[in-house]
């Protein structure tokens, strides 16, 4: 069946993207480094991404963890990372600049839609650190970027629905509003019937511990990594089916 709604999921591994494939993702944002809110995933990662997966594979292109607001070199990285991520058959990539202000980086997000032709663009969560999200909307759409990742500038999606909502309203299917942040299966269902939104973006992580049957005992750090919740990938593809079928 063919759902009405698409469901992204963060993959920071390729256990991960595994794990997403086979449990019912439309669309894989590839990270790096989840103690630092994702970074460029390497080369390698990308490439083995998109060798496995029947479904689209879009990277974030941010050179470190940190804020939004990047030098000369920090940008021309991401100008080549873009072109990676286009060679390697990438369909899409997830970017997000700003400047010192609170304003997005017009230029240089145009420049980087530009480059990742015909690749689509996500504008990501650096939007909601913006100074005016209404404004910031207009300059993303005429970025030509085809969506914004967003928790409506709140902590979790579930805290920002008004603002989701109102900027669902205001794009007028010009851009994709796509909420992220903090969604699951018990709230996946409010999200969408009070935004309106048609995709949506969860990490659904659990930690995956280490299956090494050697640990040095002088070294006490926790070796686990994060992959997504296959039970709980399922559930909230089924809230959505179960959605899809009712519209």
């Amino acid at each position: 069946m063919k759902s009405d709604y698409t469901l992204e999921i963060i993959a920071f591994c390729i256990e991960a993207c595994q794990i997403a494939i086979t449990s019912g993702a439309d669309r894989i944002e590839l990270c790096d480094n989840p103690g630092e809110g994702g970074t460029t995933p390497s080369a390698g990662l990308i490439r083995k991404a998109v060798s496995i997966s029947p479904i689209h594979v879009f990277p974030i292109i941010r050179p470190r963890g940190g804020d939004f607001l990047y030098s000369k070199a920090e940008f021309e990285i991401m100008l080549e990372d873009v072109a990676c991520c286009r060679d390697a058959g990438c369909q899409g990539v997830v970017l997000g600049l700003l400047l010192a202000d609170g304003r997005v980086d017009v230029d240089r997000t145009k420049r980087l839609v530009e480059k990742a032709e015909p690749m689509e663009v996500t504008f990501h969560r650096a939007f909601d650190r913006v100074a005016n999200a209404s404004q910031s909307l207009e300059e993303v759409i005429h970025c030509g970027c085809r969506r914004v990742l967003t928790s409506g500038g709140m902590p979790n999606a579930s805290e920002g629905i008004p603002q989701i909502a109102a900027l669902q309203t205001q794009a007028m299917g010009r851009i994709t509003i796509m909420p992220g942040a903090g969604i699951r299966s018990s709230n996946i269902e409010q999200i969408v019937r009070q935004t309106g939104a048609t995709e949506l973006h969860s990490s659904a992580s659990i930690p995956m511990p280490s299956r090494m049957s050697y640990t040095a005992p002088a070294i006490k750090e926790n070796l686990s990594h994060l992959v997504p919740s296959a039970k709980e990938v399922r559930a909230m593809r089924s809230a959505l089916d179960i959605m899809s079928l009712g519209r």
